[in-house]
Formats: C-alpha cells, sequence, structure tokens
C-alpha cells in the first residue's frame, strides 16, 4: 500500500474512504468527487519573454525621456541667460538710465569687462573641462553648469562690478564643460537607445561588430535636441516683446545719426543714439521680470538634477576617475592626432563664427540698422524658429550620404555671404522688414543643418568611443575661440568680417572633404582610447552587463578558476607593464613598457 501510493504522489487519486488517522492530505475536490493535488511550482501566467519585452521598452522610455529633459533644461537655461543679457545691455546703454539710477557706478564699462570675462575665459576652457568631467561625471556636470546660470541671473538683482564681473566669469567657464557635457549625453543616449532596441542573447556578437549601426538613433537624436534647444533664441524675446518694448524710443530718433548700414558700415551701429529709452522702466517692475527669470533658471537645474538620468554606470563613473589626472590632462591633446578631428576644427571654428555674426552683425549692423531696435525680437525670432524647425531636416536626410546636410547648409551660407558682401540697405527703411525676416529665417536654416550635422558626424565617426567627453571638449574649445575672435573683431568693417567668414567657410568645405576622400581610401587614423583604470583596493570586481547576485559558494570549482584567470588578464592589461613571456609572476624578471597603452592605428573596417 505504501508502494501505491508513493507512485501515485503526483496523479489524481479517488477517494474511496477517509484517510487513515494520522495522516493529512491537502486534498481539493471537483465536481466529480476527484480531487488534484497542488503544489508550488512556476506560475502559469508568467511570460518571460513578454515581460523582457515589457522591461526594455521602458528603458527606451527612459533614454527618450533623458533627451528631451536635457534639451529642455539647456533650452530654458538659454533662454533665461540670452533675454536677461539682450535686456541689460540695452538698459545699460541708454544714456539716461546710467546717469539717473548708477550715476558714479560706471555701468558701460562694467558690461565691457563683463563681456570680455564671458568670451575670454572659455579660451582655457580645453585645459580643465576634462577635469571637471573626470571629477563630477556628465549628468552633474550639466547641473553645476545651470546652477552657474542661475548664479548669473541673481547677480543682476544688485548690479556692482563685484557682481556681475565674477559671474560673467563664471559662466565663461562653464560654457566649454556644458556643452561637452550635453553632445557626450545626447550621443550617450543613442548608443543606450541602440543596445536596449537589440538585447537579445543572439544579436549580442552582431552588436559588437557592425559599425554604424547606432546612427539613425545619433542623428534623430541630435536633432530633438536642437529642435528644442533653438526654441531658446525665441523664448528670450519675451522680456523685450513683453517689457522692455514699451519703453523703447520708435526707430526715426534712434537712428538718427546713423549714415550707413550694411556691407559699408564699420563696426556694429555706427551713430546710434545714445538715448534709446522713452522713459525709465520702473524698478519694481525690472525686479519682477527678474524673478521670473530667476523661477525658469531654477526650474532647469530641477530638470537636469530629478529628470536626466546618468549616462554612465557608477562602476563606469569610478573607471573615469581611476585613470589619472595627468592621463585625463592629456587626453584632448591625443585626440588632436586624429586627422579626422584636425580636419574638422576649421568647421567648428566657422560654426562658432556663424552663430555669433547672425546676432551681432546681421540682426544689429543690417536688420536693426534698417527697421530699429523696436524690431529686433521679430528678427532673432525668426531666426530661432526657423533654425528650431530645420534641425529636424537630417532625420529626413537619412537615406542621403552623410556629406549632404553640413555642405547643403555651408552652401547656402556661402551665397548669403556673397550677397551681404554688395548689399547695404538704407537706414530708417521700415519696408525692409520682410525680407529681413526671410533673409535671417535662410540663415537659420543653414545654421540648423551646420549646429546637426557637425554633432551627428562626431558621433559617427566615434561611435565605438564609450566616452566622448575629449572630442566634444575640443569641437566646443574652437567655438568658444571663434567666438572670442568675433568679439575682438567688432570694430572691423563690415566687408572685413565677411570675408573672414567666406575663407574659414572655403577652407572648412575643403578640409571636410579632403577627410572625407582619406577616409573612402581607409586612410589609417590614430584613435586614442581612455586608459585602463588602475584601482587601488585589491579584489576590486567590475559590474558586468549581466548583473549576478550569485554568491561563490554556489560556483564550481572550475568557474572560480576561469573567473581568478579572467581578473588577473584584466589587471595586467590595465598596467603600464607586460611580463615577458615565460615569466614567472612576481619573479623580478625585467619588464617593458607597452607602446600601445593610449593609442591605437585605427582603420576603416
Amino acid at each position: 500500500m505504501a508502494e501505491a501510493r508513493a507512485e501515485n504522489v503526483y496523479s489524481e487519486a479517488v477517494l474511496v474512504g477517509p484517510p487513515p488517522v494520522g495522516e493529512t492530505e491537502l486534498v481539493q475536490p471537483d465536481g466529480c468527487g476527484q480531487a488534484q493535488m497542488e503544489f508550488l511550482g512556476p506560475h502559469t501566467e508568467y511570460d518571460e519573454e513578454e515581460e523582457e519585452k515589457k522591461y526594455y521598452r521602458r528603458m527606451r522610455l527612459g533614454v527618450v525621456k533623458n533627451v528631451v529633459a536635457a534639451s529642455l533644461g539647456g533650452m530654458i537655461t538659454y533662454s533665461v541667460y540670452l533675454g536677461l543679457l539682450q535686456m541689460q545691455l540695452i538698459l545699460h546703454y541708454d544714456e539716461t538710465y546710467r546717469e539717473v539710477k548708477y550715476s558714479s557706478l560706471g555701468l558701460e564699462d562694467i558690461d565691457k569687462k563683463m563681456l570680455m570675462g564671458i568670451n575670454v575665459t572659455p579660451i582655457v576652457g580645453l585645459l580643465y573641462t576634462p577635469v571637471l568631467i573626470r571629477f563630477l561625471g556628465t549628468k552633474w556636470m550639466m547641473f553645476l553648469a545651470s546652477g552657474i546660470y542661475a548664479l548669473f541671473v541673481s547677480t543682476n538683482y544688485w548690479e556692482r562690478y563685484y557682481t556681475l564681473v565674477p559671474s560673467a566669469v563664471a559662466i565663461g567657464v562653464s560654457i566649454v564643460p556644458l556643452w561637452a557635457s550635453l553632445g557626450n549625453y545626447i550621443t550617450r543616449m543613442a548608443q543606450q537607445f541602440y543596445e536596449f532596441v537589440n538585447y537579445k542573447e543572439e544579436q549580442e556578437e552582431q552588436r559588437r561588430t557592425t559599425k554604424g549601426a547606432c546612427h539613425r538613433y545619433i542623428i534623430i537624436f541630435q536633432s530633438v535636441f536642437y529642435v528644442i534647444f533653438h526654441l531658446c533664441l525665441v523664448f528670450a524675446q519675451l522680456p523685450m516683446l513683453l517689457f522692455l518694448n514699451n519703453f523703447l524710443i520708435d526707430y526715426n530718433h534712434t537712428l538718427c545719426n546713423v549714415q550707413s548700414c550694411g556691407a559699408t558700415s564699420s563696426g556694429v551701429i555706427t551713430g546710434l543714439n545714445k538715448t534709446v529709452l522713452s522713459h525709465l522702466p520702473p524698478s519694481l517692475l525690472l525686479i519682477k521680470v527678474e524673478s521670473i527669470m530667476m523661477g525658469a533658471a531654477f526650474l532647469a537645474m530641477i530638470i537636469f538634477l530629478a529628470l536626466c538620468g546618468a549616462a554612465y554606470r557608477p562602476t563606469e563613473e569610478i573607471d573615469l576617475r581611476s585613470i589619472g589626472w595627468g592621463n585625463i590632462f592629456q587626453l584632448p591633446f591625443k585626440h588632436l592626432r586624429d586627422y579626422r578631428l584636425r580636419l574638422l576644427c576649421p568647421f567648428f571654428i566657422y560654426s562658432g563664427f556663424e552663430m555669433l555674426f547672425a546676432v551681432t552683425g546681421l540682426m544689429l549692423s543690417y536688420g536693426v540698422c534698417s527697421v530699429g531696435l523696436e524690431n529686433l525680437w521679430a528678427l532673432v525670432m525668426a531666426y530661432g524658429l526657423s533654425a528650431s524647425i530645420f534641425s529636424a531636416l537630417p532625420p529626413l536626410l537619412m537615406w542621403l550620404p552623410r556629406w549632404v546636410p553640413l555642405l547643403t547648409g555651408a552652401t547656402l551660407h556661402l551665397c548669403i555671404l556673397v550677397g551681404l558682401m554688395i548689399w547695404s540697405p538704407k537706414p530708417r527703411n521700415p519696408n525692409l522688414e520682410p525680407g529681413l525676416l526671410a533673409l535671417v529665417a535662410a540663415w537659420g536654416l543653414g545654421t540648423a543643418l551646420n549646429k546637426t550635422g557637425l554633432s551627428t558626424l562626431l558621433g559617427m565617426l566615434y561611435e565605438d568611443k564609450d566616452r566622448l567627453d575629449f572630442v566634444y571638449t575640443i569641437y566646443h574649445w574652437w567655438q568658444a575661440i571663434a567666438i572670442f575672435v568675433v568679439y575682438l573683431w567688432s570694430g572691423l568693417p563690415m566687408r572685413a568680417k565677411l570675408s573672414i567668414l567666406l575663407v574659414t567657410l572655403l577652407v572648412s568645405c575643403l578640409c571636410y572633404l579632403l577627410m572625407e576622400r582619406r577616409l573612402v581610401m581607409k586612410v589609417a587614423y590614430r584613435l586614442p582610447r581612455i586608459p585602463r583604470p588602475r584601482h587601488k583596493v585589491k579584489g576590486y570586481r567590475y559590474l558586468e552587463v549581466d548583473d549576478s547576485d550569485e554568491s561563490d559558494v554556489d560556483k564550481s570549482e572550475d568557474e572560480m578558476v576561469e573567473r581568478d584567470e579572467a581578473d588577473r588578464d584584466t589587471s595586467s592589461q590595465g598596467s603600464d607593464v607586460d611580463l615577458r613571456e615565460g615569466e614567472v609572476p612576481g619573479g623580478g624578471g625585467a619588464r617593458r613598457r607597452r607602446d600601445n597603452t593610449y593609442e591605437q592605428a585605427g582603420g576603416m573596417g
């Protein structure tokens, strides 16, 4: 009877009578008088594949959220910064405003030093940006930089030399790190999105070897970023439109002494009246406007902090900090050994030229000089809207070669520059406003293709690198140098400025075509790589992609031996010296330096 009962443990049993005394069974009767044994087992409704799909769907939505949040944070930060700076410079330019409110303060001199601090400080950005990113990380660098912009807003409550100038210098210090972090963050999100789309284990080997697989995501994410970011030029005009325009004198008075505009002019607007305000704005109203801007700056900080996820896992950030200050400092310079970056440097310089020229040259020397200061907001809004809308073009052109958007924008700018060389509009001519709006919109199209094209090009060229902080540092450092040059040439004749732009643009196109030709010919390039980290803590373990909570007790002896051998291989690769072949570790044999610790030859695979 015992053997029969043991055989029917997993089968149905028919109740013949009551169970024997002392024996109990968990029985669930059915409608036919039968019972079925219930045991713990896998959940019948659990679908592992479906749950995996849901998990990676959430991860992809998280990546999209990060991209939108970073774009919104950057857009709000620069909306506040540009709007406040524009309003501040116009108010401080008015002679009556300076004399009545700050008679002995010397606001005009303070403004010059403030602009110098903003434009000159980024020149040394190549020296400290990698160190800051190494210490803070990508996300926290964006948060800290947005906080510095908020500090600049707060100093306008008490306009003094010791508040405005130091905050302007802090802005200059944070420009290159902020943009290097933003460029790296958006590209990193594109790489993560590709990984979450292709998460199947059977696609692991294919994902490692396929080149260009994540290009479409880089293009889309960079386009999304610039579509949102370029709206900062639109929102920056709200203080001008809703507040300051009510206090401006009409263009017939402000431009009464202006004799020439456009190609025949010199400086920005020669002869502009020193009084541009009809009456002074109340101090309380100014405080309210600045308080709204301060709230927006704090909102940008909260967006960076709360909505932007980390770009890298904690262990990857620890690895970066374990490399060493000296190596981190040298990496941007070692990246310049790559001929691809060297040949793109003229385009980086032109990118800084054209954006600042659009504001200081095109909109002031051509636009404001013709239609007056009260229409500046319309010109800047047209430029920002055009740049934002046309930043969505690159995803629509993905089926074309990658050089098409970049060179299309360059060709459009070339045609506009040639036209500006021979056009000198007359002052105080409001009939030119529709034509000027179309002109700045066309320039915005070229800017959109230029900015989006360069950022996506860097992401595609260096798709194999996990960290692009150093590549985008070089890009925005050259941009900062170009902006400083534009700041220096503000007093030159307009045709001299246009000639510099034309020469730089032509050299940029030629260097870019040379780079593409070398890549087609498979000319090897020197691809610097980040040195392997050296952890001082013995027994440090990396967290792999598939983290496991399995303890060493659960592993077999063979698995333990394989893991120890892998750890020894990893630690030996991270050192500067290798044991010679056949030597016993720890035997005191001669050691040799590795020739390719920091560099490796790259080619077109």
